[in-house]
């Protein structure tokens, strides 16, 4: 084969993959648009009959065909919020500790442990929380935090609840952003920890000024990997949270999201109002995913303008 036959079909096969790999972007855009589409179409009856109405109501009753998401909204971002709290801190000091501080041999049982974990299917946790966690919030956790002052934790001990939701989402998302983190700390350039430590900085000034921000953008995308996690979490949340259509200060009431209300509502639609109005609170749950990532994404690109700096 001469160099001008081999030149060619090279070209050729560069167009090709090219093609190939224009055509699977874009199918990844044609179906975050067939998703919206439809859920546009099936949720417009519920729209047409509550409007926005709809977002601000706390009404749920089929009997009436009153609908409304205000609970389920609140219900998903607290108890997505809880669990980010809590498990942001525990999975960056366990990220920090496997890179940094642990010996090879432990990190090793640690990472596969936290591996182990995130593998491990949610409605396990969901069955774990209702019949172990749940309990010991009733008799060991709850009693002790209703001792302090303010409303956030008062209320009789039901052991279910928000508050409950939002650990057992924590313990799902902690081994998926403690996965992520290490490996973003573990892709920090040797040469400049080795840097600062030789000039006189202590472990943690070398985490704080070198390792953090150096990773920072991962740190962020680990962030939001676990938001998306928690958001749409079903099983675990439906088997703890309460499933109770109301809002309330205290963590310790029940409550609902989005997902467990879809869960427990979607199999006994037998109208098709109340049929459009579950498809509405998935159309407001993909809504809400997508605000998350274009903040996502104006937060990155700020950190790099400022890194850039």
């Amino acid at each position: 084969m001469s160099f001008l036959t081999r030149s060619s079909t090279h070209r050729l096969a560069d167009r090709l993959f090219r093609w190939l790999t224009i055509a699977c972007a874009a199918s990844t855009l044609l179906l975050a648009g067939a998703i919206l589409w439809n859920l546009i179409a099936h949720s417009w009856p519920s729209i047409s009959r509550f409007g926005f109405g709809f977002i601000t109501s706390t009404q749920w009753n089929p009997v009436k065909s009153e609908y409304g998401a205000a609970s389920s909204i609140y219900g998903t971002l607290v108890s997505t919020a809880v669990a980010l709290l809590l498990a942001l801190p525990v999975s960056l000091a366990i990220a920090l500790f496997l890179t940094s501080y642990a010996p090879p041999w432990l990190a090793r049982i640690v990472g596969t442990c936290v591996e182990l974990l995130a593998a491990i299917p949610s409605i396990i946790y969901g069955m774990w929380g209702l019949f172990v966690f749940a309990p010991y919030m009733q008799k060991t956790l709850q009693p002790w935090l209703a001792r302090l002052p303010g409303p956030l934790f008062s209320g009789a001990p039901l052991g279910v609840g928000m508050l409950t939701a939002g650990i057992i989402l924590a313990l799902m998302i902690l081994p998926f952003l403690t996965a992520v983190m290490r490996d973003v700390f573990a892709m920090t350039p040797p040469v400049l920890m080795e840097s600062a430590a030789g000039m006189g900085s202590t472990s943690w000034e070398v985490t704080r000024h070198i390792s953090i921000p150096h990773g920072m953008r991962g740190l962020v995308g680990a962030t939001f990997l676990g938001l998306g996690r928690a958001i749409g979490e079903t099983m675990a949340v439906t088997f703890v949270i309460g499933n109770s259509h109301r809002i309330a200060g205290s963590l310790f009431a029940p409550g609902n999201t989005i997902a467990s209300t879809l869960a427990n509502e979607f199999n006994e639609a037998d109208s098709p109002l109340l049929e459009s109005a579950l498809i509405e609170l998935g159309l407001i749950l993909f809504a809400i995913t997508l605000i998350i990532q274009v903040l996502a994404q104006l937060w990155l690109r700020s950190l790099q303008k400022h890194q850039a700096r």
